[in-house]
């Protein structure tokens, strides 16, 4: 593979020419050039954020319009603006970084699988342990048609095949207003897990903020009890024999020890707790809420049943509070716990038991965190011990005092 790395600073760069190799591995051989055919690193081969098709100006503003489901009224026009941009074929001119591959390769393969021409798109999203590629799916006019996963270790292939399973489980269940996409292909591409996805109707209205938040909360509601819900004591479920398992295998670490001596002060407490399922990963990156109430909802690789009813909403909260509203984590932790009460309401979770419920949900996260390893891929907040620990301990301290 003929690939110059730029300096770059923060992986992001290196890591482009690693997916490179992995969409169009040998004989193909990509190489990055100045300017012409080929792909149009977006904004630069140094600062690699999104990949997109030349030959077709509305494939390429399709591309740039749904590489993420932006978040903020900012990063709403910064990408309409770059989408008419690359519309009115100005895109190339302004970027003049280009991906080239002399060979075929996931592209083709897709264009099979599909029956019809397929031009792709990468977004190229910071370090994580699960980070993969995923393609958009792009006719040469413009319509989406869907978009393909490729799990490329074991970690990544174990969540694609999972998001797989999950598609065809949920595509039999009642989900209130959630719409989900189908699946269209399901197999192996040299070697890797390889999932392609129907795409989701993104483009229409959506819905104002206040109708969006409560169709959110009705279909995390949905998701909850659509397999089912029960209430049992938490000691004595299936749940808390899972989570120790899972905590248990993390070995002697700290992190765990600490999560080990959460988990025992929520036994001894013993809530009753209502249990159903959860999408795993509800974050505002990973749905959105259209004018006539539909709620559309991807990424369904963490999906599970079985555990405490209202983790998603809690995750939206604390992963909003982060990631939209700035809050420092360990503050966004603190505060998720304290207003567990009102987050978990709709979810049946009474007794006062909520903020234990939330202490579950983040051993929950922390011990996912640590098990896939993100502290050492360069995930921020795969530093459980620097936020998410101290605000349990601290709770349970005043819990028990």
């Amino acid at each position: 593979m003929v690939f110059r790395v730029p300096p770059d600073g923060d992986g992001r760069a290196a890591y482009l020419g690693e997916l490179a190799g992995l969409i169009w591995p040998a004989p193909a051989e990509p190489s990055l050039r100045r300017g012409g055919a080929g792909w149009v690193v977006v904004p630069s081969a140094s600062r690699p954020r999104l990949l997109v098709p030349t030959g077709s100006g509305r494939a390429a503003a399709s591309a740039v319009r749904h590489s993420t489901e932006a978040v903020g009224r900012k990063a709403k026009l910064v990408r309409q603006g770059l989408s008419t941009a690359f519309r009115l074929g100005l895109g190339p001119l302004v970027f003049r970084d280009r991906l080239v591959v002399d060979g075929g390769g996931l592209d083709a393969h897709l264009t099979e699988v599909l029956g019809e021409p397929a031009l792709v798109s990468l977004h190229i999203g910071p370090a994580r342990a699960n980070r993969k590629p995923v393609l958009q799916l792009l006719a040469p006019d413009g319509r989406a048609l869907g978009y393909a996963k490729l799990g490329v270790d074991p970690l990544t292939r174990a969540l694609v095949h999972a998001e797989a399973d999950a598609l065809r489980r949920l595509a039999e269940v009642p989900l209130g207003p959630v719409v989900l996409a189908g699946v269209r292909h399901h197999g192996d591409w040299h070697g890797h897990a390889l999932l392609v996805q129907e795409a989701l109707p993104v483009r229409l209205p959506r819905a104002t903020p206040a109708a969006a938040e409560a169709a959110e909360r009705d279909a995390m509601v949905a998701v909850a009890g659509c397999l089912g819900v029960r209430r049992q004591s938490w000691a004595a479920s299936g749940h808390a024999a899972r989570l120790t398992e899972a905590v248990d295998a993390l070995g002697p670490r700290p992190e765990a020890g600490r999560l080990r001596a959460a988990l025992k002060s929520v036994a001894d407490a013993d809530p009753v707790v209502a249990f159903g399922a959860w999408h795993g990963d509800w974050n505002g990156g990973n749905s959105a809420v259209l004018a006539d109430g539909r709620v559309l909802v991807w990424d369904w690789e963490r999906f599970e049943a079985d555990v405490p009813a209202g983790y998603d909403a809690l995750h939206l909260a604390v992963q909003g509070a982060m990631s939209h509203d700035g809050v420092e984590p360990v503050e966004a932790a603190r505060a998720l716990i304290a207003g567990a009460g009102a987050t978990l309401a709709p979810f049946d979770q009474t007794g006062g038991g909520a903020d234990l419920v939330a202490v579950l949900y983040l051993v929950e996260l922390a011990a996912r965190y640590l098990r896939d390893r993100q502290a050492e891929a360069g995930a921020r907040l795969g530093h459980v011990d620097t936020w998410l620990l101290p605000a349990v301990k601290e709770h349970l301290a005043r819990r028990a005092g």
